[in-house]
């Protein structure tokens, strides 16, 4: 009998949306076809203005929906992250576009501070307005219909500030009642991707739990 997948996880690779991090993409790819699901790396546009990026990844959901995938899902890290954020809240996001989770990595999520200014030039201009730069803003895009979230940072991540980032989205979540799983982490420089030498690894077997649980449904 053919074996049935959970559905297609989507996986998109941090790089401030200046190149995309080999390390965090196809070998976290093999890792959850490890755990049973279909799993590809989406090159998104790099160096290219919003709404870029957000456009081809919500494409290649749709498109997934359309081969027949019964769930989708997007894990991304850093600007990766915040790309899936992105396509999970984007308040004008189609039912076909839409993630059925997303998996947050370290993301970059506010685009309103001053830390990780490289993900907001490439992605917005040097020159963005104060409304666009709310409007890219994940913490500020989530709402009660969010899809469920897991989501992880470390404590020492000095290019993305997890108190500026990982902190406001989790309360964001929390506030709007969207299920969620944060962890953080005491270990760790920003692009840890999957190291197993320090406590951040633990994030795997975290997500693998959790990830089973979605499929469980």
């Amino acid at each position: 009998m053919p074996v049935t997948t959970p559905g297609t996880i989507l996986v998109l690779p941090g790089g401030a949306y200046q190149h995309l991090s080999d390390k965090e993409g196809e070998p976290v790819a093999e890792w959850l076809r490890s755990l049973g699901w279909e799993a590809r790396v989406v090159r998104y546009p790099i160096v290219a203005r919003h709404p870029a990026p957000l456009e081809m990844v919500r494409a290649e959901i749709a498109a997934e929906r359309t081969a027949g995938a019964r769930t989708v899902g997007v894990l991304g890290f850093s600007a990766g992250g915040h790309l899936a954020g992105h396509t999970a809240f984007a308040p004008d996001s189609t039912s076909e576009e839409r993630p059925d989770f997303a998996v947050l990595c370290y993301p970059v999520v506010s685009m309103l501070t001053s830390t990780h200014e490289g993900s907001r030039h490439n992605l917005l201009g040097a020159d963005a307005s104060d409304e666009l730069r709310a409007a890219t803003s994940l913490e500020r895009l989530v709402t009660p219909d969010a899809p469920p979230t897991f989501l992880w940072h470390t404590v020492v991540d000095a290019a993305v500030l997890i108190h500026e980032h990982a902190y406001p989205l989790a309360t964001a979540l929390a506030e709007h009642g969207v299920p969620h799983e944060v962890h953080t982490f005491t270990e760790g420089e920003h692009g840890v991707a999957m190291r197993d030498d320090i406590p951040a690894r633990q994030w795997q077997p975290l997500c693998a739990q959790w990830l089973a649980g979605v499929a469980a449904g």
